[in-house]
């Protein structure tokens, strides 16, 4: 099988979080390479006639999708599923509208709301409504990679609410909201479909801070994830004991999960992060339908602790495009013979 690894567009003076794009793309090549297939891989490009060159001369039976962002803006990213999709291309991941929606963080938060999945409190410029004393997070709206999330960020009150979002709107650009800070268990759930297509929760990865500096607030900020001098780096630890455990928690981080899949029609694989309340309450805070996928992040933990290697990983993730890809065409074949005997 012919696979293409699209990745994201990365300067040689890229910051941490792009320069990682090509690590998981080199993986992930290797991966497939082991698996019997030939692979090549590209930057991926919005130049329309460019693009559709691209996949002409490639060639492949599927593309396997890594781009993160587009010039080096994550809120980009999903101009790769949508072009790949106008392309009629088979490929891993998401597709544009899933992952449209779910890159805006507010948004998504509103539509989980709505469907009665539990998140926490957020607010939002230019009125921030609502907006009272607790302590708050303050995010980008639409990036991800934990960009602008340092010690800094987690204040209380609205003023410090407004002057920290103000702040990073100097520093970073881009839109900021501000959530309720939930001192409380952290979550990095992976999630993906298996063999027969229905989604499946992988064992639960808390983020443990037991030995944190006190002055610290218990995040995984931009400095934990891609600053590797960083002493802290060592005192976070990935756990996957909750199932065992705490059945109860499970039960309900894992209900969560798939209410989620479902909600955004989610397809290939996702990331959902929870933040768990002192009173043992899941609360979803964020999904990233394009989570790294290097063998040392976490969907590559997850899938070892149900016995899949790094390779088998991956070629699952392959299987599943193209099953997908299968699914939809005898879909679309029924559709139109239903219409034709309409027709007639």
């Amino acid at each position: 099988m012919r696979i293409l690894v699209l990745h994201s567009d990365v300067p040689p003076d890229a910051p941490p979080e792009d320069i990682d794009t090509l690590t998981s793309a080199e993986a992930v090549a290797q991966a497939l390479l082991k698996n019997g297939h030939a692979v090549s891989k590209a930057p991926f490009t919005t130049d329309a006639d460019r693009f559709r060159a691209l996949l002409a001369r490639e060639g492949a039976d599927v593309v396997f999708n890594l781009v993160e962002g587009v010039d080096g803006l994550g809120r980009l990213a999903p101009i790769a599923p949508r072009m790949l999709e106008e392309a009629g291309a088979v490929f891993t991941g998401v597709d544009y509208a899933a992952m449209a929606v779910t890159t805006d963080k507010p948004l998504t938060k509103r539509k989980l709301r709505e469907a009665g999945i539990a998140t926490a409190d957020w607010h939002e410029p230019p009125d921030w409504a609502g907006l009272d004393e607790r302590k708050y997070i303050v995010k980008s709206t639409l990036e991800d990679a934990s960009v602008g999330l340092d010690d800094g960020c987690v204040v209380e009150g609205a003023e410090a609410v407004k002057r920290r979002a103000a702040e990073s709107l100097a520093r970073h650009g881009g839109q900021w909201f501000a959530e309720e800070y939930i001192d409380g268990r952290e979550y990095n759930i992976s999630m993906m479909q298996g063999p027969n297509g229905k989604p499946m929760v992988l064992p639960l990865a808390e983020m443990r801070f037991d030995d944190w500096p006190s002055d610290k607030p218990r995040i995984v900020g931009y400095g934990a994830k891609w600053d590797e001098s960083l002493d802290i780096n060592d005192q976070m630890i990935r756990a996957f004991d909750t199932e065992t455990n705490e059945p109860v928690l499970a039960a309900k981080l894992k209900r969560a999960c798939l209410r989620t899949w479902k909600l955004f029609a989610f397809t290939g694989y996702v990331r959902v992060d929870f933040r768990v309340t002192p009173k043992g309450e899941p609360l979803v805070l964020e999904i990233n339908t394009n989570p790294c996928i290097a063998p040392d992040a976490g969907f590559a933990a997850a899938g070892e602790q149900i016995g899949l290697s790094y390779d088998q990983l991956i070629q699952r993730v392959v299987d599943t495009a193209l099953a997908n890809a299968k699914a939809q065409s005898t879909k679309r074949k029924a559709g139109n013979r239903a219409a034709l005997r309409k027709i007639a």
